[in-house]
């Protein structure tokens, strides 16, 4: 693969700096593996017919397992950030960053895909269909074509408006929700008293549907950003927001399969606490629900983070100082995280009282 360097004030051929089919494969190897990871945990905190709780040995491993889940979306993360070496990548090194953006989704593309499977009454282990689809993928991803240098894409200024707005109006709900998640801490019955507060509005005949289509809107015009976006030399705090954009994309997708068709549609069910947690097993001992951990804390996370990438973009467009912006980034990184690990700490049992 070839790549390019400045020299001189032009842009001169080079030796390759990144390998970028590697960078495939890497991507395309840790998604394989990820529900293999999830497996592992599920068998260390499982504790032998003979025994009646589980080993500190066995708690050690299970809790370097569900790290090594977390790695996935992370290691990804950060190969997607890498910045290009042009303003105008090629297109070998396009396919790359957009095959590790995918890549990100793994956690939560896992549960949208059980979730399918197991609507179409497959028999077939999710994870005998989805190591192979995940190499496969990494090997049509990985072959060469011809490189051909990229002219700099045209951003639709109208459509990071149009975004922008529509990201607004939708922040309301989820800040709202995500509000609510945190009333797990104290109890399921805390957390059931404020939604039922909050469906009072967004449930409404009038709101709900248009709320829908808000979140569609901003699927779609968010991966129509990303698509420009992947194909330049953008830093890495802009390559996280595109991240964290993707993931939401198909998280959201996701989630509303698995509320609307899924739960109220094909299981007749109400989408509570119980049907969030996994309930009556939890999302911690069983073996399906377990992909649900991550899928939750990273939804969290990345949906909060994304704001505040958001605000940092505003902040820049109103003259703020750079240091000031990545400030108010890191703060608000670092609360997005605190604020993922204390509704799942409601969510798998702990409390407050």
């Amino acid at each position: 693969m070839q790549t390019y360097s400045k020299s001189d004030g032009t842009f001169v051929l080079s030796k390759p700096i990144i390998d970028t089919t590697s960078t495939v494969w890497i991507a395309a190897a840790t998604a394989a593996i990820y529900p293999w990871i999830l497996d592992a945990f599920h068998w260390a905190v499982t504790p032998p017919v003979t025994a009646t709780s589980v080993s500190t040995g066995a708690t050690l491993l299970a809790a370097l397992l569900l790290i090594a889940a977390f790695a996935v979306p992370l290691i990804n993360l950060f190969i997607a950030g890498t910045p290009a070496q042009t303003p105008a990548p090629n297109a070998q090194d396009v396919r790359a960053r957009r095959f590790a953006l995918l890549a990100i989704t793994a956690p939560t593309v896992y549960v949208f895909f059980g979730v399918l499977t197991y609507m179409g009454g497959s028999k077939i282990p999710d994870t005998w269909l989805w190591t192979p689809a995940w190499l496969l993928f990494g090997y049509l991803a990985s072959r060469n074509t011809n490189a051909v240098i990229s002219p700099l894409p045209r951003t639709s200024s109208r459509l990071r408006v149009a975004h922008g707005i529509a990201g607004s109006i939708a922040a309301v709900y989820v800040l709202f929700h995500i509000f609510n998640h945190l009333f797990g801490l104290i109890s399921p019955e805390a957390h059931a008293a404020v939604m039922d507060l909050g469906r009072i509005v967004y449930r409404e005949q009038l709101v709900e549907p248009l709320l829908v289509a808000v979140m569609l809107f901003q699927i779609f015009s968010g991966l129509r950003l990303v698509w420009t976006w992947s194909e330049t030399s953008a830093d890495r705090y802009r390559m996280f927001q595109i991240a964290t954009g993707v993931f939401m994309s198909v998280f959201i997708l996701g989630h509303m399969n698995s509320v609307f068709i899924f739960a109220r549609t094909w299981l007749d069910i109400p989408t509570d606490w119980a049907f969030a947690t996994g309930l009556p097993t939890g999302l911690i001992h069983d073996a399906w629900n377990i992909r649900l951990l991550p899928h939750y804390a990273l939804g969290v996370f990345f949906v909060l983070a994304h704001l505040v990438c958001g605000l940092r973009v505003v902040m820049l467009a109103h003259n703020s100082k750079v240091s000031s912006a990545n400030r108010v980034w890191w703060i608000g990184v670092s609360l997005s995280a605190a604020i993922s690990a204390a509704i799942m700490c409601g969510m798998t049992g702990l409390r407050l009282s």
